[in-house]
Parts: structure tokens; C-alpha cells; sequence
């Protein structure tokens, strides 16, 4: 680049010294007419802000048409689970152990071989008895074989009516004797036959409580091992007697119906809150109050062919106490409660005008609530929409299929020209939460 055009461009693009009048009358209508367009833009703004809105339609509510059904009811109760049959396994006579003969924690038959304890003493003490009832024999022979003899000769006077006598008693008391050693005999045979420790009953094993080399003693406080049959179960839960005697006014009034009588069913719901597939029947109904908790104890028998359930286990026993024949069930985001706990819903009656009405609720079943009271069947009752409407304010009412898809339904968001378009009659429509900008 040479010299000339460095000074041309740094001719051009130096500032106008202050005596160029012209180009500082430029710059000055320039910065007029930006202030201008700045002005009548804030006041077409402000023309905006402050035109009306236009007039909105009645508040869109999501309603359902309420239905009489016939609805199970259930109390869930809590309960822990027992086995059905469980079985300490101790040792029946003294020794070392020598070998343990099954797995732990494995399935186990009924007379299967658990330990083997050192059994020499035992079979030494069988031999012992063996040899004592030989000897008890032999003596008994010869004792009875005399008194035969005695018994002929005292007819004819050769001997004492006292040598007689004598040698029958002998007779006798050997043969005492050789009862005596049989028994000793058998009892060595069990003692033998105990130094091999059996299942007494057929079931899943728990840990063993000593290793081969340990002593053990007949009939010691510590179990060895524990056996447990899994298949079927206990559930034991309680019932307080006040729901009891409630419950008991209900049927006798004609409010529920009794289901099954002592032998209704039983549903268990697991401690992760996951529900059991197999159900169960209540065996056995307590009629016993405890004193101090002031419960009744039931039982229910479950099968149990996976092993799911173990012992100890805390459940939640569901059980069938009544049938309501016509029971209106409302969800629970309808209800709402005053500051003295009250509660209310809100309704659309015939002429779409939103009501304020109180309800007595029985009970919660799942995600919905069971009416008492307060309200009757056919009337259409708002379920979404709350935050846009009072009591008075006339609405235009959309049926509502609560059950459609998995978030719930919801209704559309209004346009944006404000016009709410109607759907066509009994038609399910989505509920939602109102549009930002949205009028309340």
C-alpha cells in the first residue's frame, strides 16, 4: 500500500474538525429522528396496554356425571407371617458331633438325616444290654425250671410247702428280671439310633448353630437347627374391636352386605408396597379381646408354591368386611376442606352454575373417596378447573374421562383469540392446566 492511499483513507475516516459545519448539522437531525421513532413507539404501546380485552366466554370445567356401583370394601390390616409348621431340632442324647449331613438353607424330607454324632459309647451300652438280657434269660430258665420240679414234689410231701413256695417267687422275679433287660435293650437301641439326628418334619433348614467336633447334650436349650415348612402360610393380623362392632351396626342396619362369612378372602399386600398373586381364606376368627390392646387376633392360610413369603415377614392383610350396593366413589382431587376440616366439592347444576356443597366421606378407597352423604346420583361434579371459577359463576362444563391415558385427563388450553371450541356431546376430552395468560 502506498503512501498516497494511506493518506487518502486517513483523509476520509478522520472526524470533521469542528469548523465543518454541515456535518455536525447531520449528525444532530440524526439523532432528533431516532429520539422521534423512540416516542411514537412507547406511545403505540401504551395505546396497546391500554385498549380492553376481549370479552372471554364462560370458565371451561372438566365434570364427571357421578354413577351408583357396587363396591367391595376392604380393611387393610397389619400382620406379620408365621409358618405353617416349624420344628426346633435339638439332640436327643449326649456326644460329639461328628458330621452335619445337610445343606443349610435347602429343602429337607421327613426322617432325612441332619447330624451324626459319635456313637461308640452308645454302641457299647447297646452290646451291655444285649449281654444283660442273655444273662436275665439264662437265670430265668434255670429258676423256672425248678420251680416246675418243686411243684410236682410238694404233691407227694418230698419237699417244704416253704421250698415251694420259694422257688415260684424265684420263678417270678426272674422273669421280672428279663423284662427289666429288655427294656434296657430297647432303650440303648434308641439312644443308638438317636446319636443320628433326623427331620421331624419335612421344610426349608435354617443355619446350623455348631460344626462337627462340637459336644452336644440330650435336650440342651439351643436349637441346632430350625426346619420351617413354607407351603402353605400363616398370617396373623389384628382388627380393633371398636371397627369390629362398627362394622357389625353397618351390616345390621342394611348399609353392606356380608361377604363369605368366616371364610372370606384375603389379599396380601407385600412391604414394598407390591400386591401378592396368590389369594388367601380367613381360617380362624379370634373371639378374645386382648386387655391390653384391645384388638382381635385372625389368622388366614395363603399358598405359598414360590417362596416369596417367609417367616417374620410384615404384610398388610386386605380383607373383604362388606359390600355397598350403591356406592358413589369421587376422585379425590375433587374434594377440598374448610378451615374447620370440613369437606366440600363443588357441582354443576342444571343451569351450569357452579355450587359449593358438603360432603361426609366414609372412606378412602385407592385414589378415590366413598360418599356418605351430601350427594346424589346423576349429579355432574368438577374435577378440574378449580382455580378458574367460584361458587355462582356460570361455566361451560366438559365431561371428563378420568381413566384416559396414564396422567389423567386433562382439558385443551384455551385459543389465543379467547373462543373455546365445544366437543361434541358425551365425548371425552383431555383435562389440563389452564394456558398461561389464560383468564382465572
Amino acid at each position: 500500500m502506498t503512501t498516497a492511499t494511506c493518506d487518502h483513507i486517513a483523509r476520509h475516516t478522520r472526524p470533521a474538525p469542528p469548523h465543518d459545519v454541515p456535518a455536525l448539522q447531520r449528525q444532530g437531525w440524526a439523532l432528533r429522528l431516532a429520539a422521534l421513532v423512540l416516542i411514537a413507539g412507547l406511545a403505540a404501546c401504551g395505546d396497546k396496554a391500554g385498549k380492553p380485552a376481549a370479552p372471554q366466554g364462560p370458565a371451561q370445567v372438566g365434570v364427571i356425571t357421578l354413577q351408583p356401583q357396587q363396591q367391595q370394601l376392604d380393611t387393610t390390616l397389619p400382620g406379620r407371617t408365621r409358618a405353617y409348621l416349624s420344628a426346633e431340632v435339638r439332640p436327643q442324647v449326649s456326644g460329639i458331633l461328628q458330621q452335619r449331613l445337610f445343606t443349610e438353607g435347602a429343602m429337607v424330607q421327613r426322617g432325612q438325616a441332619l447330624y451324626q454324632l459319635d456313637d461308640r459309647s452308645l454302641r457299647a451300652a447297646l452290646a451291655s444290654a444285649e449281654a444283660a438280657l442273655a444273662k436275665a434269660e439264662a437265670s430265668a430258665r434255670t429258676l423256672e425250671a425248678t420251680a416246675r420240679r418243686n411243684a410236682e414234689l410238694v404233691k407227694i410231701d418230698a419237699i417244704s410247702r416253704q421250698a415251694h413256695d420259694e422257688s415260684q417267687a424265684a420263678a417270678a422275679q426272674s422273669r421280672a428280671d428279663v423284662g427289666v433287660a429288655r427294656a434296657n435293650l430297647e432303650t440303648a437301641r434308641i439312644n443308638l439310633r438317636y446319636s443320628r439326628i433326623e427331620a421331624p418334619i419335612a421344610g426349608r433348614t435354617s443355619l446350623s448353630s455348631v460344626t462337627p467336633g462340637a459336644l452336644v447334650t440330650a435336650n440342651q436349650a439351643s436349637a441346632l437347627t430350625t426346619i420351617v415348612q413354607l407351603d402353605p402360610m400363616y398370617v396373623d393380623f389384628t382388627q380393633s374391636s371398636t371397627e369390629l362392632l362398627q362394622l357389625r351396626r353397618d351390616w345390621e342396619a342394611g348399609r353392606y352386605q356380608k361377604v363369605d362369612g368366616n371364610q372370606a378372602r384375603v389379599r396380601i399386600r407385600l412391604d414394598d408396597g407390591s400386591d401378592y398373586p396368590h389369594e388367601g381364606r380367613l381360617q380362624f376368627a379370634g373371639m378374645i379381646v386382648n386387655d391390653t390392646t384391645g384388638t382381635v387376633t385372625l389368622r388366614a392360610v395363603l399358598p405359598n408354591p414360590g417362596g416369596v413369603l417367609m417367616p417374620g415377614m410384615y404384610v398388610q392383610a386386605l380383607l373383604p368386611t362388606g359390600l355397598a350396593s350403591d356406592a358413589l366413589l369421587i376422585p379425590q382431587q375433587a374434594v377440598s376442606r374448610d378451615l374447620t376440616g370440613r369437606a366440600n366439592v363443588l357441582i354443576v347444576n342444571s343451569d351450569d352454575v357452579i355450587e359449593k356443597r358438603p360432603v361426609e366421606l366414609a372412606r378412602a378407597l385407592g385414589s378415590r373417596w366413598l360418599v356418605d352423604s351430601g350427594l346424589k346420583a346423576g349429579e355432574r361434579l368438577v374435577v378440574d378447573g378449580f382455580q378458574r371459577v367460584k361458587p355462582g359463576d356460570k361455566v361451560s362444563p366438559q365431561v371428563v374421562d378420568l381413566n384416559a391415558g396414564q396422567g389423567g385427563a386433562k382439558l385443551p388450553s384455551a385459543p389465543e383469540d379467547g373462543k373455546r371450541p365445544a366437543p361434541a356431546n358425551g365425548q371425552s376430552v383431555d383435562i389440563a392446566a389452564p394456558r398461561a395468560g389464560a383468564p382465572k
